[in-house]
């Protein structure tokens, strides 16, 4: 940024003009904010097909892989929004992820409760311990 500021007579004036004047301030914001997105909006709306026949041409041209991850992706989200409707315990799918792991299972099936660590060490080590006190 300093070779903007040390080089470049308009980015010095920009910048003045940015710090002194708060309607210049604003429109300069307005300018750099708002109107990329008013444009973006309207390539999406143009770019964006809802046509019945483009969308059958492309479903028919579609890959064998992309097919059967579509369909992988309905059947999850589904069962996802399944387990919603009956209000059951999903944290278990967080539990995973927080470990790295992708919970796989067949549909509609809960994954079995996370076991709880192995205290049988702990004990027999707390045993030992009492019967060497006695």
């Amino acid at each position: 940024m300093s070779i903007l500021w040390e080089k470049s007579g308009a980015w010095r004036w920009m910048v003045r003009k940015t710090r002194d004047s708060k309607p210049f301030f604003f429109t300069f914001a307005t300018v750099c904010g708002v109107v990329p997105g008013v444009i973006g909006y309207f390539v999406m709306q143009t770019t964006n097909s809802s046509n019945p026949e483009i969308e059958a041409r492309l479903r028919r041209n579609a890959s064998p892989d992309s097919l059967m991850m579509g369909k992988v992706n309905q059947e999850r989200l589904a069962e996802y929004l399944g387990e919603l409707q009956r209000k059951e315990d999903t944290n278990d799918r967080y539990v995973a992820a927080l470990r790295g792991e992708t919970l796989t299972r067949n549909p509609y099936v809960r994954i079995q409760p996370i076991p709880k660590p192995d205290n049988t060490r702990t004990d027999k080590e707390q045993k030992l311990d009492n019967s060497q006190k006695k």
